[in-house]
């Protein structure tokens, strides 16, 4: 039925997720999920949410869920836009901040997603190659006419940039009046402040946040940006052309009660990062290559055989983690933070 696609569907390749296998029991670590359960206060607001109130649409303004994150991230909550998880809030970024005239940068490995989505609201692209050690090239990042974006840390690679260099990009792409988007999905697992702390002084900068993986919501959906209001009207104008209520009332309930609960977040997220920093130790002991890792993930190619290998070897023992067959990363596999049992 293909012929029936529009031209531009029918010239895109989707996004490939991460496997999520229901045929038998596996050591999951190949999405980067957490390995712990979300808040007890998420899990209370769950079950004592009123089930009838579902027959109504859902809060327009979402304003419980924009006060949470914006009292857990310091800012004002017309500074806070909420969508659907952060892969929503940029895919807006493209028709809201980017123009077919101007190609929007991304480095050459990361996210790649963004390529998916570029090619779907027909915005060009340049991949930024990559400078030695898989580290972003800043100058050329900021070199071209239009916008840009990046995660930070980085996908797979898990690299993070310093917040002075993020705040000179910002400065950079302002002074050419274009966006920089900062994708934060693993800021939490990292040494790094926020970027959002230069939202205040940016009126360019756009940082999207997830609750999928620092605040184990992923089966939740529930992202959000953070930028000056002239930005926030930008993905508002998108948002109103799709869909008007993209957060379920269900979803808004629980995530606010999961940003109101800071001492469980830091408690996982530490537990995170001591066994992150415990498995790689022990890769690099093992004979692996393993980048720094500042996200919950390590990116890891085995010294004594073929990534592809090693990939299907853990495979047939129940062990999922991701690898890609793109130029440069073919050896390398990304392997997520599990419970400290699970990496042992």
């Amino acid at each position: 039925m293909t012929d029936l696609f529009s031209k531009k569907i029918a010239g895109i390749a989707p996004y490939t997720a991460g496997e999520q296998p229901s045929d038998r029991s596996y050591v999951k670590l190949n999405t980067n999920e957490n390995p712990y359960p979300p808040s007890p206060k998420a899990l209370e607001a769950y079950r004592s949410f009123d089930f009838g109130s579902l027959r109504l649409y859902p809060s327009l303004d979402m304003r419980a869920l924009k006060e949470a994150i914006a009292k857990a991230e310091g800012v004002s909550p017309e500074n806070v836009f909420c969508g659907n998880g952060s892969d929503e809030v940029l895919s807006f970024c493209f028709p809201a901040f980017f123009d077919p005239e101007e190609p929007v940068r991304f480095p050459a490995v990361t996210y790649s997603f963004y390529r998916v989505y570029a090619k779907l609201f027909g915005i060009p692209y340049e991949e930024v190659p990559m400078l030695p050690g898989f580290a972003v090239d800043v100058q050329g990042m900021t070199a071209g006419r239009g916008g840009a974006i990046l995660p930070n840390p980085n996908a797979p690679t898990s690299l993070e940039l310093p917040l002075a260099v993020i705040e000179d990009m910002a400065r950079a792409q302002r002074e050419k009046g274009r966006v920089l988007v900062v994708d934060e999905a693993y800021v939490a697992f990292g040494q790094e402040p926020s970027a959002a702390t230069l939202v205040p002084r940016y009126d360019n900068l756009l940082v999207t946040r997830t609750l999928s993986k620092d605040h184990a919501l992923a089966g939740l959906r529930v992202g959000y940006a953070l930028g000056q209001r002239g930005l926030i009207e930008g993905l508002l104008r998108v948002k109103d052309s799709f869909n008007s209520y993209p957060v379920d009332s269900l979803a808004i309930a629980a995530a606010a009660a999961a940003l109101q609960d800071e001492d469980y977040f830091r408690l996982r997220r530490d537990q995170v990062v001591r066994t992150r920093d415990f498995f790689r130790q022990g890769l690099l002991e093992r004979g692996f290559a393993v980048l720094p890792s500042s996200a919950n993930f390590v990116f890891a190619r085995p010294g004594f055989c073929p990534g592809r290998e090693l990939f299907a070897a853990l495979r047939r023992r129940n062990v999922l983690v991701r690898r890609w067959d793109a130029p440069g990363i073919e050896e390398y596999l990304r392997i997520s933070i599990g419970t400290q049992e699970e990496m042992e």
